[in-house]
């Protein structure tokens, strides 16, 4: 057996996220070095590195989104292949999947999130225990929440594999996905924990070629744990190859990823065995404070989503010090009225440099006018942007205002937490974006204080009654959801 034949390369990861938020979530949670794309991609990831699309879908009508979704799968050779998807299955999961599974030999889904209380059982969401379509989660939306995960997928065929199955000892879970995907259908996994979306990764990763994931951030999780054993495995072997040391198990060393192999690499690829001469995440601590201590840009908060947490979030910030600049809706849908922010002086500026931007609240807003007022958010605080850190709630939301920047690439840095990524800039600065619908009341708050760690409560300033204030926290690691 040759030298070459004998290579274990780290594994490549190619995922794909309807937004942006979501984009930055499945990067993190992989915890590769890696890249979030604002735009086509271009090129397959390198081995070793993910490469995470955000294909900016969720508002776009169905035809649309499955073009992009076939588009995008033209770049996913010879690695793991990902679809993130909504826990709440909102967007257009039902097109995009029938694209996604079109030239699949199987696709595995899995979309319970175990950290945000969203489980699986018997094929159907469950919010905190309450089925999806017996909650109010889709208030926001034009129809009604699909009763099962099956329903919200619409024509790809798909068969539930319950949860005994799934924490039965193996090789059951992969049996029974091999058999699944032999008889022409996708499984759909309940799954209730971080182990049972392990169970499934696991299992998933063993069918080989041609097998393509779909799930959540906790899907990516247990991807990005299995991996790092795989990429462990590897990098003993490379050290042991550098050294010339003859591994007589060399070619089984990924023998967690059978036909996902090494063999197909290119000697680029072996130059490089890591992906480090390519873009990548550096930590957290790279950067060096600013010689006097202070920040070198003010914080801009955008508060795009119309989830009720958001109020609280807000207020407990505000309480915190920031400036609190609530712009009514009718002002950014209308291009003729449309407002334009400036932190610096006047009505933004904030006595700490943190500045919180939503959309006024008191009337209700139209589900259908959600793109619209994301465009018109970004438009109003573009300006201050260009100037600032920032952070982004809403994929529609960060998606818009980094579109208004010509941020085209993102370096996924940590997690402050769960699903709150905050990731760099080609030209240095910091961005964190999250979901709309994540996060407790203190949210925002631990977030600027991840960013601006000096951030202290504001004399004559405290927190709504009964809601406390967020203590400084150390961001997590990537891959490692608080």
């Amino acid at each position: 057996m040759s030298r070459t034949t004998r290579t274990v390369l780290p594994p490549r990861v190619f995922a794909l996220a309807d937004d942006l938020s979501g984009a930055a979530e499945v990067a993190a949670a992989l915890g590769l070095r890696g890249r979030i794309l604002l735009g086509p991609a271009t090129a397959p990831p390198r081995h070793g590195e993910s490469v995470v699309l955000d294909l900016d879908t969720r508002q776009l009508p169905p035809v649309d989104a499955a073009s992009a979704v076939r588009a995008a799968l033209a770049y996913a050779d010879g690695g793991v292949v990902l679809k993130k998807i909504d826990s709440l299955l909102r967007g257009n999961l039902a097109a995009e999947a029938v694209a996604y599974a079109t030239g699949a030999r199987g696709v595995v889904i899995a979309p319970a999130l175990p950290v945000a209380g969203r489980t699986v059982r018997e094929g159907v969401v469950n919010l905190h225990g309450t089925a999806l379509h017996a909650t109010d989660a889709w208030r926001a939306e034009p129809g009604a929440a699909p009763v099962s995960v099956g329903a919200a997928l619409g024509g790809v065929p798909t068969r539930v594999v319950p949860l005994a199955t799934v924490r039965a000892p193996e090789p059951a879970l992969h049996d029974r996905l091999r058999a699944v995907v032999a008889e022409g259908y996708h499984p759909v996994c309940d799954a209730e924990t971080d182990a049972d979306l392990d169970a499934i990764a696991e299992a998933a990763l063993r069918l080989g070629p041609g097998i393509r994931l779909m799930g959540t951030g906790g899907l990516a999780a247990a991807l990005g744990r299995r991996l790092a054993q795989v990429a462990q495995v590897a990098q003993v072997a490379q050290v042991a190859q550098v050294a010339q040391v003859d591994l007589a198990a060399g070619a089984g060393a990924g023998a967690g990823l059978p036909g996902w192999g090494g063999d197909r690499s290119t000697q680029a690829d072996r130059h490089h065995p890591t992906g480090t001469d390519t873009p990548g995440p550096a930590r957290a601590d790279d950067v060096a404070p600013a010689p006097d201590g202070t920040p070198p840009r003010p914080l801009l908060v955008v508060v795009g989503t119309a989830e009720p947490t958001a109020v609280a979030q807000i207020a407990q910030l505000v309480a915190a010090g920031a400036r609190h600049v609530p712009l009514p809706a009718h002002t950014l849908t209308d291009r003729s009225t449309r407002p334009t922010l400036d932190i610096r002086k006047g009505v933004g500026r904030a006595p700490h440099g943190v500045t919180v931007v939503s959309i006024d609240g008191s009337h209700a807003v139209d589900p259908g006018a959600a793109r619209g007022l994301a465009g018109g958010l970004a438009h109003a605080v573009a300006e201050a942007a260009h100037e600032s850190d920032l952070v982004l709630t809403g994929g529609e939301t960060a998606r818009r205002v980094l579109d208004a920047l010509a941020i085209r690439e993102l370096l996924p840095l940590d997690q402050i937490h769960h699903g709150a990524v905050r990731s760099r800039t080609p030209d240095g600065r910091r961005v964190v974006t999250r979901p709309g619908s994540y996060g407790d009341t203190d949210s925002l708050l631990r977030i600027a204080r991840a960013l601006r760690p000096g951030l202290a409560p504001h004399p004559g300033l405290a927190p709504p009654s009964g809601q406390p204030v967020a203590q400084s926290v150390q961001p997590a690691p990537l891959g490692e959801p608080t």
